[in-house]
């Protein structure tokens, strides 16, 4: 639990029971199980926000990179084509 040891938590424990008291200490565990839980479904709101638009992105991305892949082959068979002339016209200059 958050990277505690069971010795540690009972230190905790044991202070936070001299500190507030027997009458206190269920009521501010309480309160503390609530922001837990608050803070819980806030990070749950924010991730469920967030996904769509980095999945969105995500696809975007693969998008791009694949119209470079094609595009660059493109490129590559122009470059081979060009070559390909100049060497069966006997054309010895750089293209």
């Amino acid at each position: 639990m958050f990277g505690l040891g069971a010795m540690e938590v009972l230190i905790i424990l044991v202070i936070a029971f001299m500190l507030f008291g027997p009458k206190e200490l269920p009521e501010i565990g309480k309160q503390v199980g609530k922001a837990v839980k608050g803070f819980k479904e806030t990070t749950e709101d924010l991730r469920q926000s967030v996904e769509p638009e980095i999945n969105m992105i995500t696809q975007e991305l693969k998008s791009v990179e694949q119209d470079l892949e094609s595009s660059m082959k493109e490129a590559e068979e122009q470059i081979k084509g060009a070559t390909d002339q100049a060497t069966e016209s006997g054309d010895s200059r750089p293209v």
